[in-house]
C-alpha cells in the first residue's frame, strides 16, 4: 500500500499533505511555489511509494467554474501525463481554507503567524482536502 499525496493548488503556492505508507493519518507535507511543485512530486514519488494523488477541484456554491478551475483542468492533464501510474481523484475543496484559517485560529495562532506567507493555510487546507478524501473512500 503506497501514500496517498493532497495538493491544495493555487497559481502562487501549492499545499501538500501525505498519508502514512498505511493511510490512516494525514499530514501537512509541505507548501512550493506553483513553478516548482512538480519537481517536488518527481522527487518525492521517487523516494516514497505514492498510490494516489488527490487534486483539490474549486467551484463556485452553485458548481459552475471559476476563476481557479481552468488552472486546476490544466494541472490535473499534466500530472496524469508526468505521472501516469498513479491515479489521480479530484475532490471538493470548498471552503478548505476557511477551515484551516479556523484550525490556526483555534490553536492559538497569533494574528501576525496566520498573515505570514509560509504557506500554514495551504498546508492544513491540503490536509482537510485528504482527510475529507480518506473518509469519503473508506465509506464504500
Amino acid at each position: 500500500m503506497g501514500r496517498i499525496i493532497a495538493i491544495d493548488y493555487g497559481t502562487k503556492r501549492v499545499g501538500l499533505a501525505v498519508t502514512d505508507p498505511l493511510q490512516i493519518i494525514a499530514t501537512a507535507l509541505d507548501t512550493v511555489h506553483s513553478k516548482d511543485v512538480l519537481d517536488y512530486l518527481k522527487n518525492y514519488i521517487a523516494a516514497e511509494a505514492v498510490e494516489a494523488i488527490v487534486l483539490g477541484e474549486s467551484h463556485n456554491l452553485d458548481g459552475s467554474d471559476n476563476n481557479m478551475s481552468g488552472h486546476i483542468r490544466g494541472f490535473e492533464r499534466t500530472l496524469r501525463k508526468t505521472f501516469p501510474d498513479i491515479e489521480v481523484h479530484l475532490e471538493d475543496e470548498s471552503f478548505t481554507s476557511q477551515m484551516a484559517l479556523d484550525a490556526l485560529i483555534q490553536s492559538g495562532t497569533k494574528k501576525k503567524q496566520r498573515r505570514e506567507k509560509t504557506g500554514n493555510i495551504d498546508k492544513i487546507s491540503a490536509v482537510i482536502l485528504l482527510q475529507s478524501f480518506m473518509q469519503r473512500k473508506d465509506s464504500y
